[in-house]
Parts: C-alpha cells; sequence; structure tokens
C-alpha cells in the first residue's frame, strides 16, 4: 500500500510490515534470515519509510531490513550505558545529577535495526504504563536537582496530541524543571505526524526543547521538510542528534549533506553518536578513525553552525564525551581509554 494512499499517520502505522513475508519487494531482503531475526528482534516498517527505501536504496534499506549480523554472537551488551543500573524507577535514569532521560513509550514508527534500546522497543521488555509515567513525574517533582528531563522512549511523539500534552503541562508545572527535552525520530520516519493540532499544543509550553533524528540526506523528503517547519512555528528550538552508521553515513560527503540539510531547515545540528557498543548492532559500528575522517570532513566545509559535536556514550554509565585528543588517555587495538564527564577512566570497546 502506498503511504500516500494513508495520510492519516494511524492508518500508516497501521500498515506498517511486521513479518519477513512483507519483505518481498525489497531488494537485497533475505525472508529467511529477517524471520530469524524477528523472533528476537522486532520489526516496523510503516508504509512512508517502505516506499521511500524503494527508492533510495541500501542506506535506508540497511536502517530497517533486519540483518542476520544481528544475532552473530559478539562481546556488546544489550545494556551497555548501564541505563538500569541508573534507573530509580522503572523508565526512569537518572546518571547526570541535573538531568533525567525519561521513558514514555516503548513504540516507534520504525524500529530501527540500530537502536540503542533494542532490549526494549517494541517488546515486552520495555513496556509503558500509566503507572511507570506516573512514577517518573512522582521521582522528578521530589528530585529537586533535577532542572532538564529528556521525554523520550520509543518516540513520544506516537502517543495521542492529549497524552503528550498531558505529560507535559505535569511537567511544566514542575518549578525547577527548568528544559523539557522532546526526542523523536517520526519527522524522518513518520512525517504526517507533525500535524497542526498536534503543534497547536506543543506551543504553550515554553520549556520545550525538540531533537529530532536524521540519519541520511535522504530522510529529509518534503513531507519531512513540512514536518520541520510546522515544529519550527512550535517556537521550541530544534537540534538534531545523529548516529555514524557503517554503510549510511559513514562518509564526509554523506554526512554533510545531511548537516546542510538541517540547517536548510532550522535544525541544529546538535551530536553525532558513535555506534553505543549494543548487543545486536555490531555490523553498524565503524571505526572511531573513521568518525574522526567524518568530522575532518565537516569542520571549514560547513558553517560552525552546521557541525555538530562527535561524541561516545561510555560503558557502565561514563557518559557521554566529545572525541578530541585530550579527552583519548591511551589507544589500544581493542579499546580506548578515555576520561569521562565525572573525571574516571574508561574502557571504551572498538
Amino acid at each position: 500500500m502506498c503511504y500516500k494512499a494513508a495520510m492519516d499517520w494511524k492508518n500508516t502505522l497501521k500498515n506498517s510490515v511486521v513479518r519477513a513475508d512483507g519483505l518481498a519487494e525489497v531488494s537485497g531482503a533475505d525472508l529467511s534470515e529477517a524471520a530469524q531475526v524477528t523472533r528476537t528482534y522486532p520489526m516496523r516498517i510503516n508504509a512512508y519509510w517502505m516506499d521511500l527505501m524503494k527508492k533510495v536504496g541500501e542506506p535506508l534499506v540497511r536502517q530497517a531490513v533486519p540483518s542476520i549480523e544481528e544475532l552473530e554472537e559478539s562481546v556488546l551488551l544489550e545494556d551497555p550505558l548501564c541505563e538500569e543500573k541508573d534507573s530509580p524507577v522503572p523508565g526512569l535514569t537518572h546518571r547526570y545529577p541535573d538531568r533525567v532521560i525519561f521513558l514514555v513509550s516503548n513504540a516507534c514508527a520504525l524500529f530501527c535495526r540500530h537502536c540503542m534500546r533494542k532490549r526494549k522497543v517494541g517488546r515486552s521488555e520495555g513496556v509503558v504504563t500509566d503507572a511507570t509515567i506516573d512514577a517518573g513525574i512522582a521521582y522528578i517533582q521530589k528530585t529537586s536537582k533535577i532542572r532538564d528531563v529528556i521525554v523520550t522512549g520509543g518516540d513520544p511523539l506516537l502517543l495521542d496530541d492529549e497524552k503528550i500534552e498531558g505529560i507535559l503541562e505535569r511537567l511544566s508545572k514542575i518549578s525547577h524543571v527548568e528544559m523539557i527535552r522532546i526526542h523523536t525520530r517520526v519527522p524522518a520516519t513518520l512525517p504526517m505526524r507533525i500535524t497542526e493540532a498536534l503543534c497547536e499544543k506543543l506551543k504553550r509550553f515554553e520549556k520545550l526543547w525538540i531533537n529530532t533524528h536524521f540519519n541520511h540526506p535522504a530522510e529529509l523528503t518534503p513531507e519531512a521538510e513540512k514536518a520541520l517547519k510546522h515544529l519550527n512555528r512550535t517556537g521550541a528550538p530544534l537540534g538534531c542528534q545523529t548516529v555514524l552508521l557503517k554503510g549510511v553515513n559513514d562518509r564526509p560527503e554523506v554526512m554533510a549533506a545531511l548537516m546542510r540539510g538541517l540547517t536548510k531547515n532550522r535544525v541544529k545540528p546538535y551530536y553525532i553518536h558513535h555506534g553505543d557498543a549494543v548487543k545486536g548492532t555490531g555490523h553498524f559500528r565503524t571505526s572511531i578513525e573513521t568518525g574522526l575522517a567524518v568530522m575532518g570532513g565537516l569542520r571549514g566545509h560547513l558553517s560552525g553552525l552546521a557541525v555538530p559535536t562527535y561524541v561516545i556514550d561510555l560503558p557502565q554509565g561514563g557518559g557521554k564525551v566529545p572525541l578530541l585528543p585530550e579527552s583519548v588517555v591511551k589507544k589500544e587495538k581493542s579499546s580506548l581509554t578515555v576520561r569521562g564527564y565525572d573525571g574516571k577512566l574508561y574502557t571504551y570497546p572498538l
């Protein structure tokens, strides 16, 4: 079914491919392998993305179609960033002193194969309920040092408008919360979700910031640009967090085109994440040298406003660290020793 025949976002989601036999028309898809993978890691490819990836090919197919490489044995962990260890209540991670990660959904418009929460998204392990949302808000309310709440999931913008508005309303009333950040990929994966009605609700909240997630310039379609235009009219500052992915955006010219497209649409490139050491995603991870070469291809060729920060998220809850010469204490064949935001040394697997 062509997504253009189902512009209502809920219908577009309803017509998602979730079984391997739905990939028959996708060039290069191995249906038998996909069936094996989806027994462990679920698949969702909505009608919009299905149509787009058939036109674009490998960079978008790779992000959406299951690969047998997801099941390969490796030293990578399901939760290398220790989100669960730093979780005082279900669905909330409190690692940095002044901010929390607050999960309000475990569903996404597209189940990205590189997802850093593969252990949760679309699976029973990551169920979000009214009770977990209430518990998260209660924790934020009683913890006065929290000034920044990152509302994420899954994708929070897959909730109904009224549900989103209710969560933002409750968070906005907490006096010590100064920033509320929505992290969402739907402008790239389901842009028709960004409706005028939703944006009318979002513009009520002065504390709101919105971080999007685009990985390839082909994701900046006319539909996506329209969604970004709607979001810009809310008054919330827009940023983008991109993941460095082998075979998708690991060439300087591809990343530069993406950054130009984002800034053209008034979206500030924020981070390029080196691929997290998450089980089932190892085939997406590049070398650190590749990431630094990509950054070298941006600096001097783009406005400083268009150049994001290249970061790694350290294992054992060490936090995000910019990949700069002074961050790296020692480099060996299979690991980096990096100084974390807390001054401690962390070993990062290569």
